[in-house]
């Protein structure tokens, strides 16, 4: 596929340098303050009161087996907006005027001609989506007069603008959804219809125009929509606004492209996209399935060794080189050959045990072109979702990449594993900003795991969350036994709660780093250390367990490692966080470093193929739009 485009804007180096050096922070507080509110608890006071009258549990409630669940988000079958046909009425003129002195002022309202084209749209058959289809009435019928033709012909303004629909391809949008049939200087046409031409071509423009600033903004779908573990706010876009402002400059390709996302991260994977398409398909295939230890031999070895040294950095060839030229041919998994996998394979995220297994060979060969564009396009589209400036300071999570980093004026200042959400307890993917740090926390606990997991045993065992060192409440606060609860009694709405004290064995470990949001999800300590050791790390209830949780609260913070450390010598307390610092609890399967290297990633739940899905619902129901 031929990309167009200007390819200076693309150059990588260009790229790399808007990495290296940041950008400045854009004035976004007020999507910040779209988001969700919240706080924490405070302690219950006083002596334990009777618990609660045991309500009588509603058919529902419980399953077959006699347990309650409350189920996790689902995934839905994306359904896009239907199109529907412009109602030109409102435009067309009005009845033949009954007085001269009526007909002198008709005459001077359409001396630029619009009023007297319009009449070519009575029976013009466009269809676009409802808000546009309502904001091109309501543009033309305050400002009637043409946009994009002057002199009987399309202008120049008109000229730059399908030169930029034309050009969607390079944004991983398909340039199909804008297209728009340009008139040309037919010698055989008459007046008439000509007139006609150009005022089916001012609307169906001014239409794919709008369509075009919608989805570079905001993306082709409504993530929402999909699933409930995706959370978005809105993204407003004044579509009357948009005509005005094309209408009264000449700098059309300028504005359209800047309603882009205006980031590093998102001109990284337009060059990577540019790139993979002129590439050719990887000719090395590795067996996806080799296993291979040091001091065993393989025909697969000389492939992955070739594979390594074609995309050797200046620092991997500096220490390897040598090495991969020496060896570069051998089939025996030679000693000196274990270093440069180890170093490999923490390139790509894993633990660097230097054994030779499918993730390792997937990170190098197993992603093929087609599937790298496919993930890039995924992620040029997500990226549309979030904030056109990601902030600087901000927290970037990628679940995907089982990954946390601090970032600060275009410096990963921190990169600390992390560990996710399990497939059947997914994190969410939202972003929010920053409020607090908890040191020695409690752990409340959610509603989800108290019947799911918990209330089984209670059913049989009411005191052990007593014995266990938790806590239960109820709706008031006040402290319950939890022996004193008839836990049977209850299905999935269960009026207490309950959260675990702070002690070596809570889960949440020494700390805890909150951004209030309805999913109830934040970065956390964990005494599970050993799952960090771990290349596959989806193993959480839902929230972000962090190797590092110190360093992240330090930076955070604004403060030093040493001073967390004094903090937690004093038990449970609370600091709140007075910088505005974004957090972005993302998704994505390709994404770049801090020099603009896209690296690739499993799709651990499945969701780049939903995605495509809606895309494509997307594409269907704008494919019969004229």
């Amino acid at each position: 596929m031929k990309i167009l485009g200007n390819k200076k804007a693309l150059a990588p180096i260009a790229i790399a340098a808007t990495l290296a050096f940041g950008q400045q922070q854009a004035s976004a507080q007020g999507l910040f303050d779209l988001l969700f509110g919240g706080g924490i608890r405070h302690d219950p006071q006083g002596e334990f009161p009777p618990p609660p009258k045991p309500r009588k549990i509603r058919p529902g409630d419980e399953g077959g087996d006699g347990g309650a669940r409350i189920s996790s988000p689902t995934y839905s079958t994306y359904r896009a907006d239907r199109l529907v046909r412009v109602d030109f009425k409102a435009l067309l003129p009005a009845p033949q005027p009954a007085t001269a002195q009526d007909a002198a002022f008709v005459s001077s309202v359409t001396s630029n001609g619009f009023h007297d084209a319009v009449v070519g749209l009575s029976d013009y058959e466009l269809f676009a989506e409802p808000d546009i289809a309502k904001a091109l009435i309501a543009y033309y019928s305050a400002n009637p007069d043409f946009i994009w033709v002057s002199d009987n012909a399309a202008n120049s303004r008109a000229q730059d603008a399908v030169r930029v629909l034309g050009e969607a391809a390079s944004y991983g949008l398909s340039p199909a959804d804008y297209s728009v049939d340009v008139p040309t200087a037919a010698t055989s046409a008459t007046p008439a219809e000509r007139t006609k031409e150009l005022v089916h071509f001012e609307m169906a423009l001014s239409a794919r125009v709008l369509r075009y600033a919608h989805d570079a903004q905001s993306g082709r779908v409504d993530p929402n929509r999909m699933t409930g573990y995706y959370d978005f706010p809105a993204k407003p876009l004044d579509f009357e606004g948009v005509l005005k402002t094309l209408a009264h400059t000449q700098e059309v390709r300028t504005y359209l492209e800047s309603r882009h996302p205006q980031n590093a991260e998102y001109q990284a994977l337009r060059v990577e996209l540019e790139a993979l398409e002129a590439s050719e398909e990887n000719e090395i295939v590795v067996d996806p399935k080799l296993l291979l230890k040091p001091g065993e031999s393989s025909p697969e070895l000389p492939k992955l060794l070739t594979l390594i040294a074609r995309n050797l950095d200046d620092a991997m060839g500096g220490n390897y080189g040598e090495v991969l030229a020496r060896l570069g041919k051998s089939e025996v998994y030679e000693p000196d050959l274990v270093p440069v996998i180890k170093a490999v394979q923490q390139r790509a995220g894993m633990k660097g045990d230097g054994v030779i297994g499918p993730r390792t060979v997937a990170s190098l060969a197993g992603t093929s072109k087609a599937d790298k564009i496919a993930k890039v396009k995924v992620a040029l589209e997500e990226l549309r979702w979030l904030p056109s400036d990601l902030g600087s300071p901000r927290v970037f999570i990628n679940q995907p990449a089982f990954t946390a980093s601090y970032i600060d004026n275009g410096e990963e200042k921190l990169k600390t594993r992390a560990v996710i959400g399990r497939v059947t307890n997914q994190t969410a993917f939202f972003y929010n900003q920053i409020k607090q740090v908890d040191f020695h926390p409690y752990w409340g606990v959610p509603q989800s795991i108290i019947v799911n997991e918990m209330l089984p045993r209670l059913r049989s065992d009411p005191g052990y969350l007593d014995r266990a060192g938790y806590e239960v409440t109820d709706s008031r606060g006040k402290r319950i036994p939890s022996s004193a609860v008839d836990w049977g009694a209850y299905g999935a709405n269960i009026p207490f709660s309950v959260r675990q004290q702070p002690s070596e064995a809570n889960a949440l470990g020494e700390l805890k780093i909150l951004f209030p949001n309805k999913h109830a999800i934040y970065m956390h300590d964990t005494p599970q250390k050993s799952f960090f050791a771990r290349d596959m790390r989806a193993l959480s209830h839902g929230c972000v367990r962090l190797q590092d949780p110190r360093g992240m609260a330090a930076a955070v913070l604004g403060t030093s490692v040493d001073d967390i450390a004094e903090k937690l010598k004093h038990g449970h307390s609370t600091e709140n966080v007075t910088r505005v610092i974004p957090v972005y609890v993302a998704y994505f399967t390709a994404w770049p470093d801090m020099s603009g290297k896209v690296e690739y990633f499993d799709d651990v739940y499945g969701r780049d193929a939903k995605l495509m899905q809606a895309l494509d619902a997307t594409e269907a129901v704008r494919t019969p739009s004229s």
